[in-house]
């Protein structure tokens, strides 16, 4: 069965696997300093949001961006853009309480575009969400394929692993795709 330490270690795999394509600077012994730029190239979705409850939706999607060293001005117009092209703006005030479950999930996949990832890594996207609002995330997804994003999916949802262009498992600690093992 899959287990959710299965799914940990794959998180913490997959960007650095992916990455040494992306950016060509992976070694098996990462600096600090390494691991941090890498992290730089990667966005997180998490199932739960983890949106900040006092902060509102913009404050919310640009705070990584503050975080690495943005200035407020260029953090707010990257994060009024990412918020735009989500159907967001009519929410960029609201703080997370007063947004449903949908639109907190929206928010969280802005704040993990805003600061332009070579991947986009989701944990379980819709295992909060209503059929409905899954749906639209799932939508959303395929949307920021077409323009180019790498989305790598964690779920335990057949139907929505099969929304993915490819499907890859993890089977008795090993991850297959169409039950090949992946070396």
């Amino acid at each position: 069965p899959l287990t959710g330490s299965s799914i940990a270690t794959l998180i913490v795999f997959l960007p650095l696997s992916f990455l040494t394509g992306v950016t060509g600077a992976f070694s098996k012994a990462l600096s600090v300093t390494m691991a941090a730029a890498l992290a730089k190239k990667i966005g997180f979705i998490f199932q739960k949001y983890h949106l900040i409850p006092t902060y509102n939706v913009l404050q919310n999607i640009v705070m990584p961006l503050l975080v690495r060293g943005m200035t407020m001005k260029k953090a707010e117009e990257a994060g009024r853009d990412v918020i735009h092209m989500l159907g967001l703006s009519e929410r960029i005030r609201h703080k997370p309480r007063e947004l449903s479950g949908g639109q907190q999930q929206r928010v969280a996949i802005a704040r993990a575009l805003v600061g332009e990832p070579a991947i986009l890594l989701a944990d379980e996207p819709t295992g909060a969400l209503d059929q409905n609002s899954g749906k639209e995330v799932l939508k959303l997804f395929h949307r920021l394929n077409e323009i180019g994003n790498t989305i790598v999916m964690i779920t335990h949802d057949l139907n929505v692993a099969q929304n993915a262009g490819r499907i890859v498992r993890i089977v008795d600690g090993e991850l297959r795709e169409n039950e090949d093992v992946i070396q």
